[in-house]
C-alpha cells in the first residue's frame, strides 16, 4: 500500500519550568518533536500508513529515538543516518513556538547538514502517495532548502501529492535569504497549501489588505481572497486551508477555512478558556487535512475535521496528539 511520507527535522524539545524549579529537582522534560514528525504521529494514530524521513547521527540515541518511533507506527526504515547531532530547541511548557521565549540550537545538525545528490530519492519515494513537508524545513540552512527542491522536482515527476504548511519561524531564517525568496520555487511544486494569511504574505508576497478588520467576516472574506491569490500564482495548487488562532488573553478562539474546487468552506468556531500546550496544534490540522483527503471527505467535512483536531490539540501535552478520530468526531 502507498504511503504518507513526512519530511522534516527530527528535534528534541527541551521544556523548562518558568520558574527554574528544573534546577532544583533535577528534571527537564524532553519531548520527542519536529513539525513533519508530529504529522506523522497523528497519520499513524489514525491508521494511515506513513513513513517519516529525516536525519540524525548514527548513534545509540538516534537508535533509540528511531526506534520510539517505529513503534508508533511510523515507517523509519528510509531514516537517514548522517552528520554529527539532532537538532533541539528550548521552550517552556505551555509557550508557543512563535513566542519570542524560543531558544534554537539547530545548526549544524545532521538535517541542516543534508546535501542534494546525497539521498536516493528514487528509491525512498517509491512507495509513496503523498509528500509531506514545512516551510521549516528551508529555513534551516541553504543545504536543506536544496534538499528541498531536489526532492519535491523527484515527488513532483511521479505524480505523488505534495502538500505544504507555511509555518513561519523568523529565527530560523538566518542564512541570508528571505521566506519569500525562497518559498515560491518550492510552493509550485505543492497541490495543497495550508498556512494562514499573514504567512502567506510574508512567504509568497501575497498582501494582506493594509486595512483588514479584526472581525471573523472580514478574516474569512480575505481567506478566499489569499487562496484564489496562491491558486493563480501557483497552478499546481488545488487546496489551501487557512487557520485562525486568536489568544489576546487567557482565552482562545479558533477557526479555519478551506478553499477547493471555487469553493470556500468554513469550519465552526471553537473557543476555550485555558488550553494545555500550543505546539504541534497546527501539524495537527495538517495531518486531519490529509486525512480528510484520504478518506474521501467532502470539502465541509474535511475543513471541520481538521479545525477539530487543530483545537483538541491544545488540551494535549507534548508535541504530538493523542487522540483518535472517534476522539475528534466527538470534539466536532
Amino acid at each position: 500500500m502507498k504511503k504518507i511520507c513526512c519530511f522534516g527535522e527530527l528535534l528534541l524539545r527541551i521544556s523548562p519550568d518558568v520558574n527554574g524549579d528544573w534546577l532544583h529537582s533535577n528534571t527537564l522534560p524532553v519531548h520527542l518533536g519536529g513539525a513533519e514528525l508530529n504529522v506523522a504521529t497523528a497519520l499513524a494514530k489514525w491508521n494511515v500508513p506513513v513513513k517519516y524521513i529525516s536525519a540524525a547521527p548514527d548513534n545509540y540515541l538516534s537508535r533509540q529515538l528511531t526506534t520510539h518511533i517505529a513503534k508508533m507506527g511510523i515507517d523509519t526504515n528510509d531514516f537517514i543516518y548522517a552528520g554529527n547531532r539532532i537538532g533541539t530547541y528550548y521552550l517552556p511548557q505551555g509557550s508557543d513556538v512563535k513566542n519570542a521565549g524560543i531558544i534554537y540550537d539547530r545548526a549544524y545538525s545532521a538535517y541542516a547538514e543534508l546535501e542534494p545528490g546525497q539521498v536516493d530519492w528514487e528509491k525512498l519515494l517509491q512507495d509513496v502517495s503523498w509528500f509531506h513537508f514545512s516551510a521549516i524545513d528551508p529555513a534551516v540552512s541553504a543545504k536543506a532548502a536544496a534538499v528541498c527542491k531536489e526532492v519535491l522536482q523527484i515527488a513532483s515527476a511521479k505524480n505523488i501529492t505534495i502538500s505544504v504548511d507555511l509555518n513561519y519561524r523568523s529565527k530560523l531564517w538566518q542564512y541570508g535569504k528571505e521566506p519569500v525568496e525562497v518559498m515560491p520555487e518550492l510552493v509550485a511544486y505543492c497541490d495543497v497549501v495550508m498556512g494562514n494569511l499573514w504567512a502567506a504574505e510574508k512567504m509568497l508576497g501575497i498582501p494582506v489588505d493594509a486595512d483588514l478588520k479584526s472581525e471573523k467576516e472580514a478574516f474569512v472574506q480575505h481567506a478566499q481572497k489569499t487562496s484564489v491569490a496562491v491558486m493563480q500564482q501557483f497552478s499546481k495548487c488545488q487546496q489551501v486551508a487557512n487557520t485562525f488562532r486568536f489568544d489576546p488573553d487567557d482565552s482562545i478562539t479558533y477557526y479555519a477555512t478551506l478553499y477547493r474546487d471555487n469553493e470556500l468552506y468554513v469550519s465552526k468556531e471553537f473557543v476555550a478558556t485555558s488550553i494545555v500546550d500550543k505546539v504541534g496544534s497546527g501539524d495537527c490540522f495538517m495531518a486531519a487535512l490529509i486525512y480528510g483527503n484520504q478518506h474521501g471527505f467532502s470539502g465541509q467535512q474535511t475543513i471541520e475535521f481538521a479545525a477539530a483536531a487543530a483545537f483538541d490539540k491544545l488540551f494535549i501535552k507534548g508535541d504530538a496528539t493523542s487522540s483518535t478520530v472517534e476522539d475528534i468526531k466527538k470534539r466536532m
